[in-house]
């Protein structure tokens, strides 16, 4: 008989995670998905569900219904696909990014007839261009846009888009993944038919459930389709349907992510929704105040770019793998390749929950300080870390540590 194989408890190195996605679980919610298992059919547990229901309302600042999708920002984007539109529906697609690419690769595996309006990446999206499209296909069942598109740093105008996709019949679904909890995001009042996010970003939960907005309007359209949804999983509907107060059983609930994104929402209604709005901003002003001290080029523009998720263009003797490895290795800090268009051209740093604090901050520019030197480029010690500080200043950063 061989020797039986003893293992030892599982152990990963510590990062400081500053890339796209995730971010750091704050450690209460690390806590609250040690709690006790209970079945998925318990009352308490029911009891949990609809707590759980009304806090993602107050985020997704809505009173029709929040719940959540297990599985990650994509299975919410596909549940949306899946539940929204039927085989050979027209649907329109706005692309400025990576995930808008997949957004259109997914729909068209799911028999959907996708029309595509790509535009620039690193640009907000021009409504406009909806517009002009839509006046073209007035039969459009539904339209997408992601609010946050985190592959190339902007924030987009999906209020606009929401308004433009009514006015010619169409409902409206957006990715919300690095936005919720993060960014202004009004999902009653800009007419949002369906939007789905991630626990692992804003929310600063680990991955592994995808909190949902639904429109009163995009479950009747569900419940009345002329074909039942291929999914029957990612039914929208039917999961609702266990989230409610009916509790009509459906799949075998994740218990602990539950828990999670349940402790996940508390802190951030505790903290305060537009206040942790504030916090991103604030953070984000400081990082790109000390950027700019180092003299790197940051492509997107005031009025395009997304708090969250800060894009670096990497000068021409810099390269960009090298250059990852060394802020890992040196400081055991992660951030993000570019994707798509921007892959071999950007770096990307994530500020988003419990990652966007200020020690971060300064903590990722003092090692750009003492990295970017070892590519044969000068700078000037500390002005990075002091341009960082006195934004600030500027902003009142003490409110943060009160």
């Amino acid at each position: 008989m061989s020797k039986k194989n003893i293992y030892e408890p599982l152990d990963m190195p510590r990062r400081v995670i500053l890339g796209p996605g995730p971010s750091s679980a704050n450690p209460r919610v690390l806590r609250a998905m040690s709690l006790p298992i209970v079945g998925y059919l318990d009352p308490a547990f029911f009891d949990l569900l609809e707590k759980v229901s009304g806090m993602l309302n107050e985020i997704f600042l809505t009173n029709q219904m929040s719940f959540a999708v297990a599985g990650s920002g994509s299975a919410g984007m596909e549940a949306g696909l899946v539940s929204l539109a039927e085989p050979g529906d027209k649907v329109i697609i706005c692309s400025y990014g990576y995930f808008c690419e997949r957004q259109i690769i997914m729909a068209k595996r799911l028999g959907l007839n996708v029309i595509p309006i790509r535009t620039e990446w690193g640009k907000s999206f021009d409504p406009q261009v909806l517009l002009d499209t839509l006046k073209s296909h007035t039969d459009t069942k539904l339209v997408l846009g992601i609010h946050a598109e985190t592959s190339t740093g902007t924030i987009n105008p999906i209020k606009e888009m929401a308004k433009i996709s009514h006015d010619f019949g169409s409902l409206f679904m957006t990715d919300v993944v690095t936005s919720l909890a993060g960014s202004e995001l009004q999902f009653d009042e800009w007419e949002i038919d369906y939007a789905y996010s991630g626990s692992q970003k804003c929310l600063a939960a680990p991955p592994g459930i995808s909190p949902v907005a639904m429109s009163t309007k995009a479950l009747e359209y569900i419940r009345n389709r002329k074909t039942l949804p291929s999914s029957w999983y990612l039914d929208l509907s039917l999961i609702w349907d266990y989230w409610s107060e009916n509790h009509i059983a459906h799949h075998t609930a994740p218990v602990s992510m539950i828990y999670g994104l349940r402790e996940a929402a508390a802190l951030t209604l505790n903290e305060g929704l537009f206040e942790r709005w504030e916090r991103h901003k604030v953070n984000a002003s400081a990082l790109r105040a000390g950027l700019k001290a180092l003299n790197l080029d940051l492509p997107i523009s005031k009025s395009d770019r997304l708090d969250q998720l800060t894009v670096i263009n990497l000068p021409k003797d810099i390269d960009d793998v090298k250059l990852r490895s060394k802020i890992l290795e040196q400081y055991s800090i992660e951030v993000g390749r570019g994707l798509g268009d921007f892959a071999g051209k950007v770096i990307r740093i994530g500020l988003m929950g419990e990652s966007c604090y200020p020690p971060n901050v300064l903590y990722i520019l003092q090692a750009l300080e003492n990295i970017i030197p070892q590519f044969g480029i000068e700078i000037s010690e500390g002005n990075a870390v002091n341009a960082a500080s006195d934004e600030y200043s500027k902003n009142g950063i003490k409110k943060f540590y009160e």
